[in-house]
């Protein structure tokens, strides 16, 4: 059985269509694309990056509570976040499904 991102520790089942946007479906997805992964796609398709939102998924990973980390770890994360969203500000933005079907009709210009 093909378990939903919202399985992995700390993520709600609002989590489930936000990673649904990215094209990620399962949680096995997320593992193996990694959480910095994860979490760019995540970012690419308009969504706000948050801190909390990325360390709980770091933490739920490791099958830890979100508020687990602290001090020097959360330090690193921060440094991975800060990353993630340096890298979002070079990358082109994704075309979701819909974009793309709305772009061969003319509606809207590919990106």
């Amino acid at each position: 059985m093909t378990k939903k991102p919202s399985s992995i520790r700390n993520l709600g089942p609002a989590t489930d269509a936000v990673y649904a946007k990215a094209e990620i479906y399962t949680a096995d997805e997320i593992r193996e694309l990694g959480p910095d992964e994860a979490y760019f796609k995540v970012l690419k398709t308009g969504n706000r990056p948050h801190f909390i939102s990325f360390y709980a998924l770091v933490m739920g990973l490791q099958g830890r509570p979100w508020n687990d980390c602290k001090g020097a770890e959360k330090d690193a994360l921060k440094t991975r976040f800060e990353a993630i969203k340096n890298r979002l500000k070079t990358a082109p933005k994704s075309m979701t499904a819909l974009d793309t079907e709305l772009a061969k009709l003319g509606v809207i210009k590919p990106s």
